[in-house]
């Protein structure tokens, strides 16, 4: 997930950058700036992959379990 951008605490420069990123006027972050691309790229490609590798690993009941566990964690919070 990346990380929230820096946004002005006042309203007035809050608004102006709004219009400037809209208007095309203020470039958007790259949020792999900075960041070793080839590193950016093995990090992208394990993360494709990853949940399918997991899921064929598992064994049916643990598939199962993992599912439930993820519909309590989802469908729990609504309760709150």
């Amino acid at each position: 997930m990346p990380k929230r951008s820096r946004t002005p605490r006042d309203l007035n420069q809050l608004a102006a950058s709004i219009v400037g990123r809209a208007t095309g006027q203020i470039e958007p972050e790259d949020p792999d700036a900075g960041k070793d691309p080839a590193a950016v790229a093995l990090g992208r490609k394990g993360g494709l992959k990853g949940g399918k590798a997991r899921a064929k690993a598992m064994k049916p009941e643990e598939r199962r379990e993992s599912a439930r566990k993820a519909a309590r964690a989802r469908w729990g919070k609504r309760n709150r």
